[in-house]
């Protein structure tokens, strides 16, 4: 059978792994700051190349306009954060030295990933998006990932701008259960997006049981092209929803999160798979062996 397209991993958990700290007001943005910092963020994206990811996801997670003026840059310097974190993962394709790796730049809702609530008004949104698309067409990203969407709304607008840019994109929503934070319904969110222009519709930051149900619907009523890359984090203890700048021990072993993606591929026909926060390299490695991919672009 062919293969899956395969996403990396969590970067941000590799970065806390590492030792560099992954919280407010910079994130993973942090990682960007020094020439120390941007090394150990070009050997984590190796990493996951190696561990056979062929879509690696540059740091732009927290580059969109609110968030960087938030640190307190001025507009000049809101732009070199999103060229920086392309370059890295472009140097680090290029160090890795392995045939068909695309880079994809990260596109998270404008406010918080979790409180659909605080989504702001359309023109905001559409001003925001566009700043990022702009930006990251203008680093040369291979496509954009719309990630960690809560609501149908913003995640059809940032897809509407990822296209008006002239980039592919690709979307995915977090979700519980199989609605999304909103509580939209996921199959109709997903045929919405791919209306707006989405190559792929998929599932991030997930629980691996909530992805399982998730990619069961997707199967039987949403997109041509669906996948998803589950959190991996053992979150017990945890306030639901809130982040913990520590690495957290995982939720399943590499085995384990093989097995899963197994079934999403060879049962459920899931095209694109990999991990979100506590997904590792080795990880990654397990799901490769167990289900090879030849690569396969979707364009």
């Amino acid at each position: 059978m062919t293969g899956p397209v395969w996403l990396d991993g969590g970067v941000a958990t590799e970065l806390r792994r590492a030792g560099l700290a992954v919280r407010a007001p910079w994130w993973t943005t942090r990682a960007l700051l020094t020439d120390a910092n941007r090394t150990v963020l070009r050997g984590i994206h190796e990493r996951f190349v190696t561990a056979g990811a062929r879509v690696i996801t540059a740091a732009t997670f927290r580059c969109n306009l609110r968030a960087l003026r938030a640190n307190g840059l001025d507009a000049a310097g809101l732009g070199w954060m999103v060229h920086a974190a392309v370059g890295v993962a472009q140097a680090a394709r290029l160090a890795a030295d392995v045939p068909g790796v695309e880079v994809a730049g990260s596109m998270a809702p404008v406010e918080d990933c979790y409180r659909p609530d605080l989504v702001p008004p359309d023109d905001d949104l559409r001003t925001e998006h566009r700043w990022l698309a702009t930006e990251l067409s203008r680093a040369r990203a291979d496509l954009v990932l719309v990630e960690t969407m809560n609501t149908t709304r913003e995640a059809v607008i940032a897809v509407e701008e990822v296209r008006a840019a002239g980039l592919r994109a690709w979307v995915s929503f977090v979700c519980e259960g199989t609605r999304l934070l909103s509580g939209e319904d996921l199959a109709a969110a997903a045929r919405l997006a791919e209306s707006a222009g989405a190559e792929a519709v998929l599932v991030n930051c997930t629980t691996p049981a909530d992805t399982t149900r998730c990619l069961e619907t997707l199967a039987g009523n949403g997109p041509g092209v669906f996948g998803g890359y589950p959190n991996l984090e053992d979150r017990s203890g945890v306030p639901q929803w809130t982040d913990v700048d520590e690495v957290l021990p995982s939720s399943a072993t590499p085995e384990e999160f093989a097995a899963s993606v197994r079934y999403w591929v060879e049962e459920l026909g899931a095209s694109v798979v990999g991990g979100c926060c506590g997904c590792t390299p080795e990880h990654l490695a397990a799901a490769v062996s167990v289900v090879p991919s030849v690569g396969v672009r979707l364009a």
